[in-house]
């Protein structure tokens, strides 16, 4: 039997730290995420996750648990679905409409992003050969390479009809039967005009034909790279099949259904959906060239200045909608101009804190992240492995996009295809707007990045405060309480997942104050309103969760006091609670101190005091 390899190995650690297998309503992935729908929240141990081999961070956003991996991530997605036993099906998300948006948007295109990147990139080297060889776009060879780079883009409508009709649990194979049919009425000879020549359906209306459905007129838009058109069929035809099953019997379901679906749903694409999407599309399409009109200035340093803002909470999804509408229509999105700016401008960044750090693991993270993010795009290794936890080289980051969007956009620069923006599909923007001011407001924005940060610099990170994540031989350590009150055993605590030790060893305290403080000196490597992660300078994971199911809160009554990559003494303030609201709304207020990483190896003995003060030694661990 083959060794597990670095992949399964991560996999197999977030799994266990989300709380297992059990815990995961869905998981999918996209560029550098997983995309985890929990069930129980509070079970997902966040700095047990974030301290795993392979895992840069976690972020919560759009009501996902999403565990970045970076350049990995479709490696350790596979190892979880074959060897975790944790399934990619289901799993709608449970929050408000932004939050069921972004999810609606990443389960669709993620399954299929990379290929419209890959092919993306192809076009983008073709644009290139003709600038520099302009007699090769006249040859064969052009022609067959550009056919490769095209054609994911023009029959996107089935690849939507397969992840569209997965996300609303409808058969595949009658989705992808409707995209057929929409392709086929511009591809294909159907009907022939007055002289007798044949024409698909689409070119016979452009010509002025009179096209109609049992008298009824029927306009025909383009519905090669329909987008908002397939997801909208496909909701429909998910909605009939399930009016069907109920009443179609079993003896004759599995034939008649998908007759009857096409019967209906293709027609009615063409008569209602496809006209009334194809006039949403062009409104977003020509809502954005408005604004681009009135100011393509403040359009570009906006987006140049926001893109990687949000890359960090997942808003970017929003607009891929968007821009991929604005292909179908146009050919080109004008909101892809300013990002090369944007996403270099982290990249050159994180250069320059390559050179100027003099942490050796920083430097180990920052010199793959640069490049991952100048060449490929892929920023999210450098924003969270480096720029966003310095702080301020983020910050340069994004006055460098703000100032390099606003130029590329001033020369309504654009990208002819789906690429994500890096130095390598520079050239997709070639044709579209004034290249060398695209080119210009790439460099200024790179130069800004790496200027600031090489010359107003940041507050490094001390060697000695680098942690691996991992338990080392640092001593015995003595862990305060986080409250004063009235101690608890762990096993009278009012939570199945505490009392049981799962999280591992502890002790709950009844609190008589509204002040948490700090129970170890170490950094603080997770923060959520209710709950605190943090870890010694030997290695030691101590959680502090506030209440029981509190995370339902919110965040209300609680004012947290710390931020995430923060260093604290024990003893110092985490957060201020107002524990009387949170008992009026019906929460056991509890608060919890657990030792999650504790080996084996290691002796942990609690105190035997019934009342303590803040700060006062609940757990000594020996090791």
């Amino acid at each position: 039997m083959a060794a597990p390899s670095k992949y399964d190995s991560t996999a197999s650690a977030v799994i266990s730290a989300i709380g297992g297998k059990g815990n995961v309503k869905s998981v999918t992935h996209c560029a550098t995420r997983l995309r985890f729908q929990l069930n129980d929240r509070d079970k997902a141990d966040k700095a047990k996750v974030e301290s795993t081999k392979g895992v840069i961070t976690v972020v919560e956003s759009g009501g996902q648990f999403q565990v970045v991996i970076g350049n990995d991530v479709a490696k350790v997605f596979e190892s979880i679905i074959s060897n975790e036993g944790v399934s990619g099906e289901g799993g709608g998300s449970s929050g408000g409409i932004v939050a069921r948006l972004i999810d609606l948007v990443t389960s669709i295109f993620t399954p299929f992003l990379w290929i419209l990147a890959g092919t993306g990139l192809l076009k983008a080297l073709l644009a290139t050969a003709v600038w520099a060889w302009p007699s090769f776009g006249g040859t064969s060879t052009y022609a067959i390479w550009y056919a490769a780079g095209d054609a994911a883009f023009q029959f996107l409508p089935f690849f939507i009809a397969v992840t569209a009709a997965k996300k609303f649990k409808a058969n595949q194979w009658t989705a992808i039967a409707i995209a057929g049919a929409l392709v086929y009425s511009q591809t294909v000879a159907v009907i022939a005009n007055a002289d007798g020549v044949s024409q698909t359906l689409h070119d016979f209306a452009a010509a002025g034909g009179a096209l109609n459905f049992f008298g009824i007129p029927l306009p025909m838009p383009a519905y090669l790279s329909a987008v908002i058109p397939m997801i909208f069929a496909i909701y429909a035809q998910a909605k009939l099949e399930q009016l069907l099953d109920r009443f179609m019997p079993s003896s004759i379901r599995n034939f008649v259904n998908p007759m009857v679906v096409l019967a209906v749903i293709v027609p009615v694409t063409f008569l209602v959906i496809g006209p009334l999407s194809n006039w949403l599309g062009d409104g977003l399409s020509n809502g954005v060239n408005w604004f681009w009109n009135l100011s393509p200035v403040i359009g570009g340093a906006l987006m140049g200045a926001g893109w990687q803002v949000f890359v960090i909470f997942g808003l970017h999804w929003g607009f891929v909608p968007v821009m991929i509408q604005d292909l179908t229509t146009q050919g080109y999105s004008l909101l892809t101009g300013p990002l090369f700016a944007a996403v270099l401008a982290q990249g050159a960044a994180t250069v320059a804190v390559f050179l100027k750090t003099k942490n050796k693991s920083l430097k180990g993270v920052a010199g793959p992240a640069a490049v991952s993010g100048i060449l490929a795009g892929i920023t999210e290794p450098a924003i969270y492995g480096v720029t966003l936890r310095l702080k301020r080289p983020f910050i340069y980051g994004v006055i460098g996009g703000a100032v390099g969007g606003a130029i590329a956009a001033a020369g309504g620069s654009a990208a002819e295809g789906f690429v994500v923006p890096g130095l390598i599909t520079l050239t997709s923007t070639l044709n579209i707007g004034n290249f060398a001011l695209q080119l210009i407001g790439t460099g200024v924005a790179m130069v800004i990045a790496f200027t600031l940060t090489m010359v107003l610099g940041f507050k490094d990170i001390a060697e000695e405060q680098e942690t691996t994540g991992e338990v080392v031989d640092a001593g015995d350590v003595e862990v305060g309480s986080p409250v004063a009150g009235t101690v608890i055993p762990l096993a009278e605590v009012n939570d199945k997942v505490f009392s049981s030790g799962a999280l591992g060893h502890g002790v709950g305290v009844l609190p008589t104050s509204g002040t948490v403080v700090a129970p170890v000196d170490g950094e603080v490597v997770s923060v959520m309103p209710h709950a605190y992660g943090l870890r010694t300078p030997g290695g030691l994971e101590v959680l502090v969760h506030i209440g029981i199911d509190t995370v339902k809160l919110d965040g209300k009554h609680f004012s947290p006091k710390v931020a995430q990559g923060a260093r604290v003494a024990r003893g110092d303030t985490l957060a201020q609670v107002d524990f009387d609201a949170v008992k009026a709304d019906g929460y056991d207020t509890t608060t919890l101190v657990i030792i999650t990483n504790a080996s084996e190896s290691d002796r942990v003995t609690m105190s035997t005091d019934a009342d303590v003060d803040g700060a006062a030694d609940l757990i000594t661990v020996v090791r």
